[in-house]
């Protein structure tokens, strides 16, 4: 494959929008898919586990390759539902080029500004396909207005549609100045109606204005009003988009197949190749002040990423990678550097959803499966055993939602012990432990239908029912002033003893995790020991001090310490360093930090008394108001996750029905002092009740 004609694109927007409809047209339009598969009813190609049919959403991204025109795009399909977002930012992670899709009436939703907002950070270039412009209520104009005041996102209309709503006829290109009618899979190119001609001028004229600030031959046209060519514009276009200049923007209706292959035309015109983003830096493995630079090129150093696990009953685990540099080939051997140990190439397979083609090797640009992996976990890099690097990882934004769960009968523990451990592998936004005090399972998530999807594929697909309990918001510990603490470990039982004792010291570390600092001079702890304190006080934070919840930001700083010659060991340093640490975190004022959730309310104009007065209840602060379309307002503000359990069920009896919402992670902040206590009263009294029973 000639790298200028590869396009790695991901497709991703607001649930609803139409990703997957359109993912399919993409499909069926390039011949991948002889029929057309449907979300509505469970046969969608790229939804091909069982609770995405059920639900008819997506929830796992799925890869795909196709050839549009002696162009190879591979598709990768992404959630819309934002406690999927981990889905969509390991994506954007090893993409090049995104379509970013807005629903014609719905247009910027929420989910629609967090994947733009992931797409700056990793800063892929796109193009946006207004969808749905057949529907009651589109308005194509405006969802650019949306576009431009919401996300600021330099969005310029690149087409026309002919008609809106029941109206829709076709599309104007702005470019070429035809128009384009659809019948089945048929585009039907005409000269653009006198009724519409003035309108696509004056737009037209934007679009060129728009492109001669990035470009001076366009500028000397347009000032001199020359004739400007297609491949000028088009040329131009490409750079300004491949720079994040501009966002050329599309429109269509994907259920009926009208605008799919000039959308083909646009991600091919417009979306970069492995070459136009150009070459990738690293860290070198020794030293992360020094950068490493892959090319892709099959002729430098091998340079991977693995970017998402999943297990398939047939294959076993299958690692998904994206190749930056060199080629991969079956039964090579190549450094995890991530974790510093080799693995052995198995298998490298190709993508088409659930259908995979084995092949012997893979280079630059391509999208793969991998199998036999036994280390390698999501954001690891692969790379040369002698040409070793550090890719940029993935973010992975915390859990905050938790349910206990129990296997129906206790012959089923050690099976769902091993189902929770492949799922954690999956996902790297789950995380499961067993509680011992109450020897219940703890499973924690992104929200309620992230647990729920996950529940279901433990009794679905490893065949273990289990009780749920009810779900609770994960919190965290950490302190709000600096201690210093001082600790012995003494024990003498007759044979060997046990001794060590540290000084350290505790300091806030506000929105920067943990740091262990070793400031000991002279060797009053041998450096053997060293790493032993740290191990001591990780585990004791995993599992909190003030009410069993993870500590975060704090900065320990070993300062002193004795040693016993006979009588210090790695365990004695743990106990004694986790011992100490407990004492100074009680000393150290211990607070309780709870999630609290960005929130953004759709609502008509008569409800929002009603909906502010509620949120503000649930100690809720409005950032803002503003008018989303005629007689409708959006609310934007923040909320602790901890009140809006059923707030679903609130909204529609406030609203009539005609509300909704959608809730974001935003951060861990602080409880007050009064809410601590009760919090902290409440759990002792579940305790309490747990252990009676």
């Amino acid at each position: 494959m000639i790298l200028n004609k590869l396009r790695n694109i991901g497709i991703a927007a607001h649930i609803d929008a139409g990703k997957t409809t359109t993912t399919e047209r993409l499909l069926f339009f390039t011949g991948v898919n002889r029929k057309v598969g449907e979300t509505h009813d469970g046969q969608a190609t790229m939804d091909f586990m069982k609770q995405e049919q059920e639900r008819g959403i997506t929830i796992a991204s799925a890869a795909i390759s196709c050839i549009w025109k002696d162009y190879q795009v591979n598709i990768i399909d992404t959630p819309g539902h934002v406690d999927f977002t981990v889905e969509v930012e390991r994506s954007l992670r090893v993409i090049d080029g995104m379509v970013a899709l807005f629903c014609a009436v719905g247009g910027v939703e929420p989910q629609s500004e967090t994947v733009w907002n992931q797409a700056e950070r990793y800063k892929v270039p796109r193009i946006a396909f207004v969808n749905k412009v057949d529907r009651s209520g589109a308005d194509f104009l405006d969802v650019i207005l949306q576009m431009n005041q919401n996300l600021d996102a330099h969005a310029v209309a690149f087409q026309l549609p002919v008609g809106q709503e029941e109206d829709f006829k076709g599309i104007i290109d702005l470019i070429a100045m035809k128009m384009y009618t659809f019948e089945d899979v048929k585009t039907i190119v005409s000269e653009i109606p006198d009724s519409m001609l003035a309108q696509a001028r004056e737009y037209r004229s934007i679009l060129i204005e728009k492109l001669a600030e990035f470009n001076e031959e366009i500028l000397d046209s347009f000032l001199e009003d020359k004739d400007i060519s297609e491949e000028l514009l088009m040329s131009a276009a490409r750079e300004a988009t491949l720079k994040l200049l501009i966002t050329p923007v599309l429109c269509g209706a994907a259920y009926k197949n009208k605008g799919i292959a000039q959308l083909l035309d646009a991600v091919v015109a417009y979306l970069p190749s492995p070459m136009d983003i150009g070459p990738t830096i690293g860290m070198d493995v020794d030293d992360h002040e020094k950068t490493r630079v892959r090319n892709p090129s099959p002729k430098e150093p091998f340079a991977a990423l693995a970017f998402k696990l999943i297990h398939d009953p047939y294959v076993g685990q299958q690692t998904f990678i994206r190749i930056y540099s060199g080629v991969l080939r079956s039964g090579m051997q190549v450094m995890n550097s991530t974790k510093g140990k080799p693995e052995r190439i198995g298998r490298i397979l190709k993508i088409h959803a659930k259908e995979r083609v084995e092949i012997t090797s893979a280079g630059p640009g391509d999208i793969v499966a991998l199998i036999g992996l036994k280390l390698t976990k999501t954001g690891d890099t692969l790379c040369d055993m002698d040409e070793q690097l550090h890719l940029e990882s993935i973010h992975i934004p915390p859990s905050v939602i938790e349910l206990k769960i129990n296997p129906e009968t206790r012959k089923d523990q050690s099976k769902l012990g091993e189902a929770l451990s492949r799922l954690v592998n999956e996902d790297p936004s789950f995380h499961a432990r067993f509680d011992e005090e109450t020897e219940e399972t703890v499973i924690a998530g992104m929200g309620e239908l992230h647990l729920e999807i996950l529940v279901d594929r433990l009794k679905s697909e490893f065949g273990i029912p289990v009780v749920v309990g009810e779900p609770s918001v994960a919190y965290r510990e950490t302190i709000s002033q600096e201690v210093e603490v001082e600790y012995r470990h003494s024990k003498q039982t007759g044979g060997k003893g046990q001794f060590a004792q540290v000084y350290i010291r505790l300091e806030p570390n506000e929105g920067l995790g943990y740091e262990y600092l070793d400031k000991i001079k002279g060797g009053s702890i041998p450096n053997e020991y060293i790493p032993s304190v740290n191990k001591g006080i990780v585990k004791t934070m995993a599992n909190g001090v003030l009410a069993g919840f993870p500590v975060v930001d704090v900065k320990v700083v070993l300062l002193d310490g004795q040693f016993h010659p006979v009588d210090s060991s790695d365990f004695a340093f743990q106990t004694c360093a986790s011992i100490a640490f407990k004492q100074g975190f009680m000393k150290a004022t211990p607070v309780l930090l709870e999630p609290v959730m960005k929130i953004e309310v759709n609502t008509p104009d008569e409800f929002i008394g009603d909906i502010v007065g509620n949120l503000n209840k649930r100690r809720g602060k409005i950032e803002s108001m503003r008018r989303h379309r005629k007689g409708s307002q959006k609310l934007n503000g923040y909320v602790p996750l901890q009140e809006m359990f059923g707030y679903a069920t609130t909204l529609r009896n406030l609203s009539s029905g005609r509300a909704n919402y959608s809730m974001e992670f935003y951060q861990y902040m602080p409880v007050s002092k009064a809410l601590q206590e009760e919090i902290l009263k409440k759990l002792a009294e579940k305790k309490r009740l747990e252990a009676a029973r």
